[in-house]
């Protein structure tokens, strides 16, 4: 998804989403490669809140009085309601696939398969992951890139507010291309260790890290990919947690 094939220097994860789409296309729309790379927060996190919107009206959303709605707001409160003061919205998708992701906006979804699947305290982890990946701007960059990519394919002015002339499908597909990004061995950790540190602040167990990489080592080896396309292996993810752990404990 990443422009890489562009602008290599700005954004490095990937181009397995560009489809084809050549510079030629990205000149024709408007949208150069770095006003792609430099939209703003406020640009970023009002189309993360459009694309979420859109999201939302695409799967089944869990209930309020749901169990898994019930289970999830309890889980979460141990976590915090904010991300570097960006207010922080969690629902569950009633979906037997295995997947968590957020966006800058702090819109953050959890899938009732993943849920099925995961204590209480993994799910926890998942969570301090993908508000890691807010907190860190993972989630800004891929949806710079995924908007870039949405904007040579389909010819968007650079001219136009951001997000005001996207339609419904378009918009879901900014949100596929965001969800779907490809993100490094360097994000991936960095998200991981962000995870350990917020459980470490507020109190919960690290070890449900370790149980969660390594319940997805298992989805792994039986799949061509995993919950977070992951880079490290979770694996290895999960081996680098328990060092952690065993280094704390010294």
């Amino acid at each position: 998804m990443f422009l890489s094939c562009l602008v290599a220097a700005t954004l490095v994860s990937g181009c397995k989403n560009m489809g084809g789409i050549s510079p030629d296309a990205l000149a024709k729309s408007g949208m150069s490669a770095y006003k792609a790379a430099t939209l703003s927060d406020a640009d970023v996190k009002a189309l993360s809140d459009d694309a979420c919107v859109e999201m939302d009206k695409q799967n089944t959303i869990a209930p309020a009085s749901s169990t898994y709605a019930k289970r999830l707001a309890k889980i979460s409160s141990a976590l915090g309601s904010s991300i570097d003061g960006t207010a922080v919205n969690y629902k569950v998708y009633q979906t037997k696939e295995v997947n968590a992701w957020a966006m800058a906006n702090g819109c953050i979804r959890v899938y009732s398969g993943l849920m099925d699947m995961m204590t209480d305290n993994e799910v926890e982890a998942v969570l301090g992951h993908e508000m890691g990946r807010v907190a860190l701007g993972h989630t800004r960059k891929a949806m710079q890139t995924a908007y870039a990519t949405l904007a040579a394919r389909d010819a968007i002015s650079a001219s136009s507010a951001v997000g005001a002339q996207l339609s419904d499908s378009q918009l879901g597909d900014l949100a596929e291309g965001m969800i779907n990004s490809a993100f490094s061995r360097s994000q991936e950790s960095d998200a991981d260790d962000f995870s350990y540190d917020l459980l470490k602040k507020r109190k919960i167990s690290t070890k449900g890290l370790v149980t969660s990489f390594e319940k997805l080592a298992k989805l792994d080896a039986g799949s061509e990919t995993s919950m977070f396309d992951s880079h490290p292996p979770s694996a290895e993810r999960a081996q680098h947690i328990r060092d952690r752990i065993a280094s704390d404990k010294k």
